[in-house]
């Protein structure tokens, strides 16, 4: 099992040239059954990624284009009645698939970016009153544009809370650009990347990790991170119970992803960031004062006392 979750890994890195640390992030993301919110700058490989993953799990793919006149019917389908039969037919809209990659989330107005709330929390949809369940397996890979603010439509904290990792992809290095140049300048990999699991291979791997152990000092440990981040004098507004099984959920699966069935406090160290950081919200003279939610976490990591290794 293990064996070709790390095939899946080396196929992906095959063809998003050098973002290892973000194919683990992405992997996490799937195993851990969480969405993830990219924040970077425009063609860094974000929707090849997406595509890629899908490709390699023959799972469905759909693209949803944010725009400010995008409305909530777009992303959910709406039903249109059919004369000839009587009746109204249900057209289903992008969110039902496998990975649905929402490109400029921030662009929509917030109404529309709402309507993917159930889909994200509940796995289904709701529909002129009518409870759709979403296709398993099902996350969302959402970006966003960190330099562009015109037209854009800040995400409440509501949906924020729902993306289990924020991660952003980063300028290629100058070797790595050369890489790129020599596999995507002949021809698209795309169509010539094999299926390297199945739909059902997924929920198996995500079965396995609810089953990584945590041990009890772990889960204290867990715990006292997430409540630092409420008792820190520049933060208004702490991670939520949400972002406790978040972390928790995230750490088991990048163990799995390691080849181990427990959890480590090293696996919650280097989790943190991507899973509490974007759940802060911190105070305005705080953040006028050049603090942010990364030097927030860095104070936590450093005085929350690490779990000692039980005989």
């Amino acid at each position: 099992m293990l064996e070709s979750l790390n095939k899946l890994r080396k196929e992906l890195s095959g063809v998003v040239i050098g973002k290892d640390e973000v194919l683990d992030l992405l992997m996490v993301g799937v195993l851990a059954e969480g969405h993830i919110l990219i924040e970077d700058i425009p063609g860094v490989g974000k929707t090849l990624m997406a595509k890629a993953l899908s490709v390699s799990l023959d799972c469905e793919f759909r693209r949803l284009q944010c725009t400010p006149d995008l409305t909530p019917t777009d992303v959910t389908g709406f039903n249109v009645f059919d004369r000839r039969n009587n009746e109204f037919i249900f057209k289903a809209g992008p969110v039902l698939t496998n990975i649905l990659l929402v490109d400029e989330i921030n662009r929509a107005v917030p109404r529309t970016q709402s309507s993917l709330l159930e889909a994200m929390e509940e796995r289904q949809i709701s529909v002129d009153g009518q409870t759709i369940r979403l296709p398993q397996p099902f996350f969302i890979i959402a970006t966003q544009n960190p330099i562009e603010l015109e037209g854009t439509f800040p995400l409440p904290e509501a949906q924020l809370d729902r993306f289990l990792l924020k991660i952003a992809m980063g300028y290629p290095t100058a070797k790595e650009e050369e890489q790129i140049l020599d596999i995507h300048g002949k021809e698209d990999p795309l169509p010539n990347m094999p299926v390297l699991a199945s739909r059902e291979a997924v929920l198996n791997w995500q079965e396995q990790c609810r089953r990584i152990f945590v041990k009890d000092n772990i889960r204290a440990y867990l715990v006292a991170l997430v409540r630092a981040t409420r008792e820190h004098p520049a933060v208004a507004l702490g991670a939520s119970p949400r972002a406790t099984l978040a972390l928790m959920r995230a750490a088991r699966a990048l163990a799995f992803i390691r080849g181990r069935d427990f959890v480590t406090p090293d696996d919650l160290k280097y989790l943190a960031k991507f899973v509490l950081a974007h759940r802060l919200v911190l105070k305005r003279e705080d953040r006028l004062r050049g603090t942010n939610s990364a030097r927030v976490l860095e104070d936590v990591l450093a005085e929350v006392p690490v779990p000692v290794e039980e005989d």
